[in-house]
């Protein structure tokens, strides 16, 4: 009988990982690997191709494989989408470029908006309009459409963007205007795409935005994806291909391409819905998420098991800039410019920063010996014997520490510090940006942090995992046993998911039930089709509704859970957890009646996802595991001789206390003096922060 064999791959900024799970379905015994290789821009598959030979996986024997990419947030952030046009509502040609008035820098009277992806030569008008509650005031008029078609060929348009006035509440004229595009253009000259494809939402520049940037990335991400599946063929792979979508999902390939705009945070999402599936595992539901990779470090709050996915997502958003909106279901997070490879750099007041420019993976840190000369947060780490630059990547590198004293003392020249200072510095400037951003996903939003355990993962979450949690009062502190890759291990954990969101205003009251019950079925049987035409699995599916609540005349709306069908005796439940989840966002709630903003329907099939094994235990001694001590500055706690141990010799039951430096093959965990280490039955590394490292 063949094994079950399930890989997943994750393309990062810096690293492209792989996770292989092979299952005896004979006596269920599991085989875990991993594998990491650079990353290969422009050519993304190929960095999956390398590492799956570097894993030695073969395509034949893969049953289902997972994928995460960067390629969409790269194709918008580096501006290397196709050439787009626009045609839009008579009238609102411009509504990308006026934008919202609440930009972030409000005092600055030289602020400039973002320049829109669509210059106004390529916004193309049609004569048409649909009221706001789907009614046809003006039939549709294409009487212009072949010289407007024959401009963007003059142009040399690759992709159209279709965004019509109130086409969320009828697409009819969309529909009819990519139907007489398709007529008068050749096959295939353009990619097309409709808003009502993308979002159903109103907002019309929000969604005039996101209609715009699915289409800018969608040739390049349709030929990724079409070129990663020819070669994942020509390694005779012939399994089930699924695409991780920002929503915590992953989804097939087919329909992945239809909206590739959906992909545009696949990698975070993967990650942080493992750190969800984990947290279900080990008991805790209540976690804080940490991914700090080689470019971003990203973090979000799982509360009750349950993961925030909101519509309310912006690329490029700064406090100098606005940001351009993309209105897809993305896991809620928080992202900012810090990783291992961010660069450290010096103000015109001499002032030292740290990101969010970073080294990549080519040139790299000034470690890796490749040309790097600005010193990184990883090279600090470095500098501060808290990783070993004699098993630097997993020993597959030898850091170049000339190198990287060379460029921490040309800094401490420029501020009269040392070159240890310099890297002390580095460590805790970082770990103060991190800390930052962990408080606008759990204080801002009324959370404790410290009624919270925090997973960290990925390259650089265990190194800093430690001093950010002690800094918020953490208690415990859980790196996966795959925290190198975890964001790749987190797609075994995930459903199809494909979101449904409508905008449907109307108070919430007994008059409105059965207007909102109509609603609600359209949706339900809408998506219940998608799935059986698709062949999912019916008896794996399930579906969830929520309902976009706000109080009567404010703006800010809050998602709660609905019972499907709708009755009567829902109304009163549903406006208590709303009055509940209000005040535990902004602290306080009105006497106001609520009213319905919009529906939000979360359809999930189980396509096989993978069950974590508990690991064995062979009888090794601990000390069989300890590599040796070393003296180790370990920023906030002073320097301290740690005791060094080779993580992949640790196992369940361990347990030793800090200082200590465990180093595994794809990162190294810090643990600072007074905490405790325990491995648990998962082979997690479960660290406690409490004085004098008392477990609780």
């Amino acid at each position: 009988m063949k094994n079950n064999v399930f890989v997943t791959t994750d393309v990062g900024g810096t690293f492209t990982d792989l996770v292989y799970l092979s299952e005896d379905p004979a006596t269920g015994r599991q085989q875990l690997k991993t594998a990491k290789t650079d990353t290969t821009p422009p050519n993304f598959e190929q960095g999956v191709l390398k590492v799956m030979e570097k894993a030695g996986v073969s395509g034949e024997e893969i049953q289902v494989m997972a994928h995460g990419t960067t390629v969409v947030i790269n194709a918008l952030t580096e501006r290397k989408g196709a050439t787009t046009a626009l045609i839009t509502t008579q009238g609102f040609r411009d509504v990308v470029e006026i934008g919202r008035g609440n930009r972030p820098d409000f005092f600055n009277l030289n602020y400039q908006k973002p320049e829109p992806y669509i210059p106004r030569y390529l916004r193309f008008e049609v004569d048409e309009r649909i009221d706001c509650h789907g009614q046809i005031e003006r039939p549709l008029d294409i009487t212009h459409l072949p010289q407007i078609l024959d401009t963007m060929r003059n142009e040399g348009v690759k992709a159209i963007a279709i965004c019509l006035l109130s086409s969320y509440r009828n697409p009819e004229h969309e529909i009819s205007l990519a139907s007489a595009i398709e007529t008068l253009s050749e096959p295939g000259e353009f990619e097309l795409i409709c808003s009502h494809q993308v979002s159903r939402e109103w907002r019309e520049y929000e969604r005039t935005s996101t209609t715009a940037l699915s289409a800018y990335v969608q040739p390049v991400a349709a030929r990724y994806l079409s070129e990663l599946d020819a070669g994942l063929k020509q390694k005779n792979f012939d399994g089930r291909l699924y695409i991780m979508q920002s929503n915590c999902g992953v989804d097939t390939l087919a329909s992945a391409k239809q909206v590739p705009i959906t992909m545009v945070e696949s990698g975070p999402a993967s990650g942080i819905w493992g750190a969800a599936e984990l947290g279900k595992i080990i008991d805790e539901p209540n976690i804080i998420a940490l991914d700090i990779g080689g470019t971003t470090a990203k973090c979000s709050l799982i509360h009750n098991g349950e993961v925030t996915v909101t519509s309310d997502y912006y690329i490029e958003r700064s406090p100098r800039s606005a940001g351009y909106p993309i209105m897809v279901p993305v896991v809620d997070l928080v992202e900012i410019g810090n990783g291992g490879g961010s660069i450290a750099w010096l103000d015109e007041f001499n002032k030292l920063h740290v990101g969010p420019q970073s080294a990549g993976a080519l040139p790299g840190p000034v470690a890796y010996g490749r040309g790097g000369s600005e010193p990184t947060t990883t090279d600090a780490n470095l500098m501060l014997g808290r990783i070993n630059p004699d098993y630097f990547c997993g020993g597959e590198l030898t850091a170049d520490m000339t190198a990287v004293e060379r460029s921490m003392n040309r800094l401490g020249q420029q501020m009269g510090m040392t070159p240890a200072d310099i890297a002390r510095g580095i460590v805790r400037i970082a770990n103060n940006n991190m800390v930052n951003a962990l408080k606008l996903v759990s204080v801002n939003r009324g959370h404790d942090p410290r009624d919270f355990t925090m997973v960290a993962f990925g390259g650089g979450g265990a190194m800093h995992a430690c001093a950010l949690a002690a800094e918020l009062g953490i208690k415990k502190v859980v790196i996966p046993a795959t925290a190198s890759v975890f964001s790749a291990w987190g797609m075994m954990m995930s459903d199809i998911r494909r979101d449904r969101l409508q905008t449907f205003l109307c108070s919430w009251d007994l008059n409105a039930i059965d207007a909102i019950s109509h609603e609600m079925d359209h949706l339900y049987r809408s998506l219940e089709q998608e799935f059986i035409d698709d062949e999912l699995p019916r008896d794996k599916t399930e579906f969830q509704f929520y309902g976009r609540f706000r109080y009567v005349n404010q703006e800010h709306s809050i998602e709660i859970p609905l019972s499907y069908p709708l009755s009567q005796s829902h109304l009163e439940p549903v406006i208590a957890k709303f009055n509940e989840a209000y005040e535990q966002e902004y602290s306080y709630r009105l006497d106001n009646d609520i009213e319905l903003v919009g529906l939000h329907l979360v359809g999930k099939a189980d396509v096989g996802k993978v069950k974590l094994a508990r690991q064995a235990q062979t009888g090794r001694l601990l000390s069989e595991a300890i590599k040796g001590e070393r003296m180790v500055d370990f920023a906030e706690d002073g320097s301290h001789q740690a005791v060094i141990y080779e993580g992949e010799l640790l196992e369940p039951g361990m347990a030793f206390p800090g200082p200590a430096i465990i180093e595994q093959t794809g990162t190294t965990i810090v643990v600072h003096p007074q905490q405790a280490v325990q491995v648990d039955e998962y082979a997690n590394i479960v660290i406690n922060l409490t004085p004098g490292g008392e477990q609780q």
